[in-house]
This record gives structure tokens, sequence and C-alpha cells, in this order.
């Protein structure tokens, strides 16, 4: 089954506490990564796009984490190469979004039935 590794951005979106802005920092512990990843991802990524602050700090958006959730799921769920992912990204982002809202709600699906399995008992 397709597992996603995502911590709360997408929790809090759908509760509608979503923040403006997250930091690099943030970023980095949703996805369970080093910021030096989030930072070489910016740079390869167009669709990453911080904004930063006047001490030069890296301000994410709500956008930049969906982004960064696609490229996650792109390059380390699924084996993409960075070019590859990249290549995907320019040539079929709605394919791109539309594929990974899916695995999304697969992965919603799953845990629900696995709460269901574990009321259930053996």
């Amino acid at each position: 089954m397709v597992q996603g590794k995502f911590k709360n951005s997408m929790d809090e979106k759908e509760n509608n506490t979503a923040r403006i802005y997250y930091t690099i920092g943030e970023v980095a512990k949703m996805f369970d990564v080093n910021t030096s990843l989030i930072r070489f991802w910016e740079k390869e990524f167009e669709i990453i796009q911080p904004k930063k602050n006047k001490k030069g700090n890296r301000l994410f958006t709500q956008k930049d984490v969906d982004n960064f959730h696609l490229i996650f799921n792109l390059v380390k769920e699924r084996g993409y190469t960075l070019k590859g992912a990249k290549e995907k990204l320019r040539k079929n982002p709605e394919d791109t979004h539309r594929e990974y809202e899916i695995i999304k709600s697969l992965n919603k699906i799953e845990k629900f039935l696995i709460g269901v399995k574990k009321e259930l008992g053996p």
C-alpha cells in the first residue's frame, strides 16, 4: 500500500488552522529531512519559491509546502530521479497534482481501514 511520511501540514490545512508561513526548520520537520535537502530542492525545483524576511530567512507558504509534498512523493516514495521529477512536473503538472491527490485519498482510506480492522479485533 502507499504510505505517506508527511507530518501535520495536511492535517492543519484540512482543519483550517494552517499558518501563513513556515520556517525551513518546520518544513524539514514535516518531511523528516534535513534543512539542507529543503534548500537543495528549492534550488532544483522552480515551483518552490519561499519569501525571505529582512534577515534572509526562508519563509515557505502553504503552496510551497504542498509542492514539497509533490516532490517528496515523486522522489522519495515513487523513486523518480531529480531529473525525472522535474520533467514530470514540467510536462504534466495537472496530471502530477491529480495523481498526488489520488494517493492522498488512498492514504486516508488505508488509515481508516486499518482503524476499522483494529476495532474489529483479531
